[in-house]
């Protein structure tokens, strides 16, 4: 498949890539490493075997913020795979309908185009900056029609000045071409034609008939057969060069040779990340009321995880080769709640493990997305310096983990509670009464201090969102 052998990597590659955001769960990123070598392992089968080989659907279990959906993106971003999320229950709504589980693939293949655009703008990107460098030149200094140009005897050459406007002004061009490539000229105002989006206002069509995907197939077809209007702008050189550049990037690329690779990527590494499996699970014996929908949801979902053709605006795609990975806290709910059908199309299990006081602290200093790190690039833009010791960003850690233990443990998502208690009031007084070049030092007495009243008040926050 064009493209996919870019980030060929092998399975210790990947958990090595992943470990530099993601804290423990070693048995989630082996299994996920595995399943992605596996794609690039059956692109590569040279036997006829090739499309029988479907993916092993992964099912991660553990509880809120322990990497679940961090593991599954960032996966997708070091492979360069089409990537899209869904949360289970969604489908669980009232006016649910069952076509609606089919949008997972909608969004998984608008994903992947947008993917490839990306990939097609980078390839056509000199020569759009060619195009657009000729079109503010022009807004600048309008061609003469080179045929008024006094014809010059052949083999005669002359370093006289120019004798006519036609060579007069390709010299003027020629001048500010390069004041244009040098950036002297980004402040000045010019006018450009920029083409507009058509609004088809065919909102009412169908008297409710139709759903969601269907409106915005008629109305992008629509969109397509009536003429685009052009909207005459007065912008800055610099902003023109932004806006140029979409559209001419946008005439450089082959739409019809994007949608078809982008199908090919979907269909071939795509991930589809279903969260909140276990909102689903249960069965609908119970009686009335919302529980009745969710075995319907599983049943309409089981399709397209077996492998089935769906169609979108993009063209026809089969999802037998996209990997599935759904997570869930299962904290209600078992696994063996989920319709047998559908248990079997998620054959390997990985369950995440709670975090420790000690992976607080690493999660605290060493992912290059580390929380500190995130902190201390904000306090940068506003030329602060800000330190932690590390002293303080264990007892930050303790007092985390204390607080999810007592409380309620949503995982590594409590650091981000702890570390705005303590940092808020700096953050509020930058720059105003901090001003900058000033430094900051987080020291255990200054946690301590910060969180005196979050941990006193722990039986009151059960009651606060």
């Amino acid at each position: 498949m064009k493209g996919f052998e870019e980030r060929n990597l092998t399975p210790r590659q990947i958990v090595e890539e992943l470990d530099k955001y993601i804290i423990g769960q070693k048995n989630a990123k082996k299994n996920v490493a595995i399943a992605m070598r596996n794609r690039w392992r059956r692109m590569n089968v040279k036997t006829e075997i090739k499309g029988d080989i479907i993916p092993n659907n992964i099912l991660m279990i553990g509880a809120t913020g322990v990497g679940k959906t961090e593991i599954a993106r960032r996966i997708a971003k070091i492979t360069k795979a089409p990537f899209t999320k869904v949360e289970a229950s969604k489908f669980t709504e009232v006016g649910y309908v069952g076509r609606d589980v089919e949008s997972m693939v909608r969004d998984l293949v608008e994903q992947s185009v947008n993917l490839v655009k990306t990939m097609k703008k980078d390839m056509v990107k000199e020569k759009a900056q060619e195009n657009v460098e000729k079109i503010i030149l022009d807004a600048l200094i309008p061609p003469i029609n080179p045929n008024t140009i006094s014809a010059t005897p052949v083999g005669v050459t002359t370093t006289e000045t120019p004798k006519t406007d036609a060579e007069l002004n390709e010299k003027t061009r020629e001048r500010f071409r390069e004041k244009i490539r040098n950036g002297e000229l980004e402040d000045r105002k010019i006018d450009i034609s920029i083409k507009q989006a058509n609004s088809n206002g065919i909102g009412m069509i169908g008297g409710g008939m139709m759903d969601e995907s269907s409106m915005i197939n008629m109305q992008e077809m629509l969109g397509n057969m009536l003429p685009k209007k052009t909207k005459k702008r007065k912008v800055t050189i610099a902003e023109a060069r932004k806006l140029l550049f979409e559209e001419e990037s946008s005439k450089l690329i082959d739409m019809d040779e994007v949608k078809e690779e982008a199908i090919e990527r979907a269909e071939n590494s795509g991930i589809i990340f279903i969260d909140e499996i276990d909102k689903i699970a249960g069965n609908s014996s119970k009686g009335s009321g919302p529980d009745v929908s969710r075995e319907g949801v599983q049943r309409d979902m089981l399709p397209i995880v077996e492998g089935s053709t769906v169609s979108t605006k993009y063209g026809i795609i089969k999802t037998d080769h996209v990997l599935f990975i759904a997570a869930g806290a299962f904290h209600v709910s078992k696994p063996s709640d989920l319709i047998p059908e559908l248990q079997g199309r998620f054959p390997i299990r990985v369950e995440l493990n709670n975090l420790t006081k000690e992976d607080f602290v690493r999660i605290l200093k060493e992912p290059k997305n580390a929380l500190s790190k995130q902190y201390q690039a904000l306090f940068d833009a506003e030329n602060v310096e800000i330190s932690f010791n590390d002293d303080a960003l264990e007892l930050l850690a303790e007092k985390a983990f204390q607080i999810n233990e007592e409380v309620e443990n949503i995982g590594a998502r409590r650091l981000h509670t702890v570390m705005s208690q303590i940092l808020n009031d700096f953050l509020f007084d930058v720059p105003d009464v901090i001003g900058e070049n000033a430094k900051i030092i987080i020291t255990t007495e200054l946690v301590e201090e910060k969180l005196t009243d979050l941990i006193k008040d722990k039986d009151l926050s059960q009651y606060i969102l």
